[in-house]
C-alpha cells in the first residue's frame, strides 16, 4: 500500500506542469544561465561553483516548496483526512510521501549532474558525505514544509512557500557567494539550512574539505526541531 501510494505521488508530481517547472526546469535554467553567463564574480570555475548550489536548490524545491504547497491543498480539500482513514493509515501516508520526495530528488540529482558534467563540471571529494548532506537537507526542508502546510491555510502556504523559496535562493549561497554579504548578515545567513546544504556540498565536491561537521550539525538541528514541531502541531483537517 505504501509503495502504491508513493507511485501515485510520484506520478502526480511528474504530470503537474507547475511542479515539474519548479523541480526540474528552474534548477536547470539556473545552472545553465549562471554557469555560462558572467553575471556575478565567483571563486574558481563557474560551473564548479554553481552546480552544488543548484543541487541544494533542487532539494529545497521538492522537499520544501513543492511538498508544502501540495500538502497544504490536500489538507484543505480533505484529501489527507480521507487517505488517513483508509487501510494505508496516516504513518503509511507520510512514509509514502517521503519515498516520493526521495525518488523525485534522485531524478533531479541525476539530471542536474548530467547537465553539469556536460558543461565541464569536475566533482571531487567523498560522494557519501555529499549524500549525507542531501539527506539531512531533505529532512530539514520536509519538516519545515509539513510544519507550514499543517498549520497555515492553503493560500497562505502557497504564498509563504514561494516567498521563502525566492528569499533563500538569493541569500543561501546558491548563486551569490556568502562572502559577498556584509558580516552581520553573513552571520545570520550561515545558519540557514539552504546555506549549510549549499556550502557543505560545495566544499565536499570541490575536494577542499574533509567531513563537513559544521554544516551537518546545522542541518541536523533544523531537521530535529522542524520535524518535532511538525509532528506536534500538524492538523490533518
Amino acid at each position: 500500500m505504501v509503495l502504491a501510494q508513493a507511485g501515485a505521488e510520484i506520478r502526480a508530481v511528474l504530470r503537474n506542469g507547475e511542479q515539474l517547472l519548479l523541480t526540474l526546469i528552474i534548477p536547470i535554467l539556473v545552472l545553465v544561465g549562471f554557469s555560462a553567463i558572467p553575471l556575478l564574480e565567483v571563486p574558481g570555475r563557474r560551473v564548479d561553483f554553481v552546480t552544488p548550489g543548484v543541487l541544494a536548490l533542487a532539494i529545497m524545491s521538492t522537499a520544501f516548496t513543492g511538498q508544502a504547497i501540495g500538502t497544504g491543498f490536500e489538507r484543505r480539500y480533505g484529501v489527507l483526512k480521507r487517505l488517513g482513514a483508509t487501510p494505508l493509515s496516516r504513518p503509511g501516508l507520510l512514509l509514502a510521501k517521503t519515498l516520493a520526495v526521495i525518488t523525485v530528488e534522485a531524478l533531479q540529482v541525476v539530471v542536474v549532474a548530467a547537465v553539469a558534467l556536460a558543461m565541464g563540471w569536475h566533482p571531487r571529494g567523498n560522494p557519501l558525505w555529499a549524500a549525507l548532506l542531501l539527506l539531512l537537507g531533505t529532512a530539514a526542508f520536509s519538516g519545515l514544509a509539513l510544519l507550514m502546510a499543517g498549520t497555515l491555510r492553503a493560500e497562505a502556504t502557497l504564498a509563504a512557500a514561494n516567498l521563502v523559496y525566492l528569499v533563500l535562493l538569493g541569500l543561501g549561497g546558491v548563486v551569490v557567494p556568502v562572502s559577498a554579504f556584509p558580516h552581520p548578515l553573513r552571520a545570520v545567513v550561515e545558519l540557514l539550512p539552504i546555506t549549510a546544504l549549499t556550502e557543505g556540498v560545495r566544499a565536499v565536491l570541490s575536494g577542499a574539505s574533509g567531513f563537513p561537521a559544521r554544516d551537518v550539525l546545522v542541518l541536523l538541528v533544523w531537521a530535529v526541531v522542524s520535524l518535532a514541531l511538525a509532528s506536534r502541531l500538524f492538523r490533518w483537517e
